[in-house]
């Protein structure tokens, strides 16, 4: 299903050509789209009259340009060249040492049997051609000799890169000559003896591809590409059947699903997304490319938010508010059909190989929905955010010292996959949430968020009893919410009357132990609030009074004596009632500070 969904893509964007250039927007069969970084020019008699930069210097770094080449070997092991573009190593027999105590004295070696490689392939496969540009380049590699790179045009700065050939006063590559397409077209026939069987992607009898194209640009995979679909030892092979034979996949299926996937992990078409270890890549089938793309970048929107001071979420910020309050597809995108079918596959790296995180087929309309459930598990009152939250924003909340790279393997993926599925999130989350909450001492308000949203989505599929509020519930009888609660009390009590400037406060010291065994820490807490409100009373008599009417409901609502252990799910309450309250003391400060301010402007509007 996802090698044919991919397959099916291909044709679509062979068929549609890119608007800019009006060239197709991905390679023909036998060709691939590699990064090329200079031009070695030739004159007819083969000699290496000029290297031109080819890169693009448009950003802040000469990034390499993708040109349409004869599509590459797959270098598992040993030495293959290939045809008419390679790597200097294999084009001039040269590259970088990487030997750190020689480097300065040799900043580069040679490689005369990678050379050898290139050298012969090409000799063997020009021997009978009569076009001008491909005889040049064969007495060029007649004559060459890696030696020769000091005295060449040839900058230290090309060492390792991607070259291409062009003939003097020509405008085109060499390899894109007609005879040079014929010649690579011969090449990449099916021989006589290859293996034909019914193509598990196409349905046809074909010629059976025995090694699949490499697929690239996955985050944190090898740079020479992974596979899908590969068989490199007896284990993996079944009834007498090697490599390719073991799932049939033609070579033009296997052309066209491993170039559409190569094509959507380019960053610049912004549909792939990377986080944690999953790189995710999305599209969609629609009656015309507009509408394709609008429903592309609508979905990479809600996946991978702008960060909250950007400008590109001033401009979509009705968009996103939608998207969060749970309004339906027509508001926000009233041109996008429902129907729309739409694409989600999400890939991790696993040393050769690519593992499948996830897999979606669906409409957009019902994406769109449980991206919008999504949100409102989330949503809190008050809200802790200015806009709504990237899932790398979620994730960054369980990774130690907030950094990518402490994300927890595998929870990027899982986690995406609980919002466009509408499942319920990993378990994992919850309890790494914990956790963090435990090890660091924040409890943000995303945070809570979290928990709140994994805790609801359980009650909403009927899997827990009891729901969770948005905002402070005074009539839950949750007991770990009670709970939180009185925690949030005695820590203001604390701060009335000791002030806010502590070395170490009541929740430095004794949160962890009160999330998870209340029994052993709350009547020692509770005993040294009264402590704070007797010294509360001589300063702050009215304040201490309504502070204790807090202590008193709170108890009053909590059954029996405190429990001696909180499960994970209960600590995840305790943390929301803890939010809840704090939220609720902040948000009274903030309006006695409104009164006061507008009473000392009538005070002196009077005057």
């Amino acid at each position: 299903m996802i090698l044919s969904s991919l397959a099916q893509y291909y044709q679509r964007l062979a068929d549609t050509p890119d608007t800019l250039t009006g060239f197709a927007r991905v390679p023909s069969y036998g060709f691939s789209d590699e990064k090329i970084s200079y031009v070695l020019v030739l004159s007819s008699d083969g000699r290496l009259l000029d290297v031109q930069n080819y890169m693009d210097t448009s950003g802040k770094k000469p990034q390499p340009k993708l040109v349409s080449v004869p599509r590459p070997e797959k270098r598992t092991s040993g030495i293959k060249s290939n045809f008419l573009w390679d790597k200097t190593a294999y084009v001039l027999g040269i590259e970088s040492n990487k030997d750190k105590a020689t480097v300065q004295q040799t900043p580069w070696v040679i490689t005369q049997r990678n050379f050898d490689a290139f050298k012969q392939l090409h000799l063997t496969a020009l021997a009978d051609v009569d076009d001008a540009g491909l005889q040049a380049l064969k007495i060029f590699l007649q004559n060459w000799q890696p030696e020769q790179f000091n005295q060449s045009p040839c900058p230290l700065e090309m060492v390792d890169a991607n070259l291409v050939f062009k003939l003097d006063g020509e405008a085109q590559f060499l390899h894109q000559s007609t005879a040079a397409k014929n010649l690579w077209a011969k090449m990449v026939a099916p021989e006589d003896d290859v293996v034909t069987a019914c193509c598990l992607v196409t349905g046809e009898n074909s010629a059976i591809a025995r090694l699949h194209p490499s697929i690239k640009g996955v985050y944190g995979g090898q740079s020479s590409g992974g596979s899908i679909v590969s068989f490199n030892a007896d284990a993996y092979t079944s009834y007498g059947k090697s490599q390719g034979e073991n799932a049939p996949v033609s070579e033009m299926a296997a052309f066209a699903y491993t170039t559409a996937l190569n094509y959507l992990l380019r960053r610049e078409n912004n549909q792939c997304v990377s986080i944690g270890d999953t790189s995710t890549v999305f599209w969609a089938v629609a009656g015309d490319g507009q509408t394709a793309q609008q429903a592309e970048s609508l979905f990479a929107l809600m996946l991978n938010m702008p960060a909250d001071d950007s400008e590109q979420t001033a401009q979509i910020k009705p968009v996103l508010d939608k998207i969060a309050k749970g309004r339906p597809l027509n508001e926000f995108a009233p041109n996008l059909d429902p129907e729309t079918r739409f694409f989600v596959l999400g890939l991790a790296p696993n040393a050769a190989r690519l593992s499948i995180r996830y897999w979606l087929d669906t409409t957009f309309g019902q994406l769109a929905n449980h991206v919008s459930e999504h949100f409102q598990d989330l949503s809190l009152n008050p809200l802790p955010w200015r806009e709504p939250p990237s899932v790398w924003r979620l994730l960054i909340q369980t990774a130690t010292q907030g950094k990518s790279e402490n994300i927890p393997p595998q929870l990027a993926g899982e986690l995406i996959r609980a919002i466009i599925t509408g499942q319920s999130y990993p378990r994992m989350l919850l309890a790494q949430l914990i956790q963090r909450i435990r090890s660091d001492g924040e409890i943000s308000g995303i945070r809570v968020a979290m928990i709140k949203a994994i805790i609801q989505r359980d009650f909403r599929k009927g899997l827990i009893q009891e729901e969770v509020p948005v905002s402070l519930d005074l009539s839950s009888t949750h007991t770990a919410y009670r709970l939180g609660r009185l925690f949030a009390v005695i820590e203001r009590i604390q701060e009335a009357a000791l002030g806010r400037d502590l070395n170490s406060t009541v929740t430095d010291k004794y949160y962890g132990t009160a999330a998870t065994v209340p029994f052993s820490v709350f009547p020692r807490l509770l005993s040294g609030s009264q402590n704070h409100l007797t010294k509360l009373r001589k300063d702050k008599p009215g304040y201490a009074v309504n502070l204790k009417k807090d202590l008193a409901e709170i108890i009053a609502g909590i059954e029996n004596s405190f429990p001696r252990h909180l499960s994970v799910e209960e600590q995840g309450r305790f943390a929301i009632g803890y939010y809840h309250q704090k939220q609720s003391y902040f948000e009274s400060n903030k309006k006695a500070d409104t009164v006061a301010n507008e009473s000392n402007e009538s005070i002196i509007n009077q005057g």
